[in-house]
């Protein structure tokens, strides 16, 4: 497997949920890291493929610049995209809804009166950063909300810090925060403490991911929930059918997310105020 950055906590858990399953089916997991990469991704593929190994599972670094190093390996070894994906069809694809998750989220915004978000999220390398990005603005519009500003950078905690100074130094606080990963997020409440902000009396914020680290952070995060093991279990049977040699179409899964509300949104009498 090619991960874009081990150390953040969703891949983490996909990781160990994919081994988990691989297991089961009678493989061991070998880890690779891109580091976001493109060329790094490639050396990586190459020594996969030259190596003979029965399948690869990729998160793709560029939705773009990923897409041809995957169709060369593709024509000799069994793949699969998993969380991201390349815009050209080279191989299956199992991930999750993210229509649907910021949906879920704007719909809870709106539930609790919120009337201006500002969005935190990735730029358009990844397939993730863009349709996270595009559903925020169509669900917003759909509820009547208005998107006052955004800072796009990477999934990192470093891009939330950066996106609250962004906001903060450019324009009148939002009522929300909208984030395109529990790390963004992360960042954000840090940020957002250190500038004097309360979370959530002065501003609510939102994560994606639902990552095991939402639920130790203060306030807790209210966060979309990827279904991690369904997302592998999907992802390890399209790879096994791969390699026993099922012909067909190349298919792409996305899986139906859900959200976990979390302190960081919870307003009124008995609400969290973090400072």
């Amino acid at each position: 497997m090619i991960v874009p950055v081990i150390g953040i906590p969703f891949f983490s858990q996909l990781v160990e949920a994919l081994e988990d399953q691989l297991n089961r089916a009678g493989f061991e997991l070998l880890l690779a890291d891109s580091h976001g990469f493109v060329e790094e991704e490639v050396r990586r593929l190459r020594v996969f493929g030259d190596r003979r190994v029965d399948g690869i599972l990729v998160i793709p670094s560029d939705r773009i610049g990923s897409a041809e190093a995957l169709r060369r390996v593709a024509r000799g070894t069994a793949i699969v995209e998993v969380d991201r994906a390349t815009d050209s069809p080279v191989a299956d694809f199992v991930g999750v809804d993210n229509e649907t998750g910021m949906r879920l989220v704007i719909d809870h915004l709106k539930d609790i009166g919120v009337r201006s978000i500002g969005y935190a999220g990735s730029d358009d390398a990844s397939s993730n950063g863009v349709e996270r990005w595009d559903a925020v603005q169509r669900s917003s519009t759909r509820a009547g909300i208005e998107v006052t500003g955004h800072f796009r950078s990477e999934f990192s905690v470093e891009s939330g810090v950066a996106a609250v100074d962004r906001l903060l130094d450019h324009q009148t606080l939002p009522d929300a925060i909208v984030t395109g990963s529990d790390s963004i997020a992360f960042g954000v409440l840090r940020q957002l403490r250190q500038r004097g902000v309360a979370v959530p009396n002065d501003v609510v914020v939102t994560g994606f991911d639902g990552s095991d680290l939402a639920n130790v952070v203060w306030p807790t995060l209210t966060t979309v929930v990827q279904p991690v093991e369904a997302i592998a279990a999907d992802a390890v049977a399209f790879l096994v059918a791969r390699i026993e040699g099922q012909d067909g179409p190349v298919r792409r899964n996305r899986l139906t997310p859900s959200l976990r509300l979390g302190e960081s949104t919870r307003r009124g009498p008995g609400a969290a105020e973090v400072v």
